[in-house]
């Protein structure tokens, strides 16, 4: 792997993400809790959330792992607080779209997402990147019925 693949991937955006995550910790009274982990590479997340009338109104995520993972749940908590669980899991499928190297579309209120996108060209990473967004689609799941 060449040092310029490796600069485009460690962008600063995503190790300021890493550095001063946004959202760390939890919400000790959430109305969702959910814990995943990346066997894989050991990376692990708790997500938190209190949605209220189908609007997330707080996300925060503790765990440990990698820079991509770690950044991504700093950026996805950051990018779905505000929104409805329906729109929150449609930009889970484009961040999924965007890591899987298909058709995406990232607009403006998904905040710094796309400074992942290098990450698709890594495949052994991609599940790092998706653990976030999974607890989040595992967490919401329930809550669009």
């Amino acid at each position: 792997m060449s040092m310029g693949n490796l600069d485009q991937l460690y962008r600063s955006v995503i190790m300021d993400h890493y550095k001063n995550p946004r959202n760390k910790g939890q919400i000790d009274d959430g109305t969702l809790t959910v814990d995943l982990n990346n066997p894989t590479c050991g990376d692990s997340i708790r997500l938190t959330m209190n949605v209220k009338d189908d609007i997330i109104e707080d996300a925060k995520f503790d765990g440990e792992g990698c820079s991509i993972s770690m950044s991504s749940a700093s950026m996805m908590t950051e990018t779905v607080k505000g929104q409805t669980v329906e729109r929150a899991l449609e930009m889970s499928q484009q961040f999924s779209n965007m890591m899987l190297g298909e058709d995406y579309e990232i607009t403006e209120d998904m905040g710094d997402i796309e400074a992942l996108s290098g990450v698709s060209q890594f495949p052994a990473r991609i599940k790092c990147a998706t653990l976030a967004w999974k607890a989040l689609e595992k967490g919401t799941e329930n809550e669009e019925e």
